[in-house]
């Protein structure tokens, strides 16, 4: 048995980590901080915005997973009626 050599690259993030973080982020961007900004705040408020942030990004995750199985339901329902 051979074994092929493969390029080694970077790691892929997992899709809905990149997801998370952009909500979180848009999360700040709507409370009026920058990322930089948001990294320079006391340890205390950077510890109440992360835990609404994730929140936040935890509901809309669900509700676009939610959406994401209506629409699958929907396909399967309409495929099921062309056969």
């Amino acid at each position: 048995m051979t074994t092929k050599q493969t390029e080694q690259t970077e790691p892929v993030e997992d899709r809905n980590a990149l997801l998370e973080r952009a909500l979180i982020e848009e999360y700040l961007r709507e409370k009026g901080y920058s990322m930089d900004e948001f990294r320079r705040l006391p340890a205390d408020v950077v510890e109440k915005l992360m835990k609404e942030a994730s929140q936040y990004a935890s509901l809309k995750m669900e509700e676009v997973e939610a959406r994401a199985h209506f629409i699958k339901e929907l396909q399967d329902d309409a495929s099921s009626l062309e056969k």
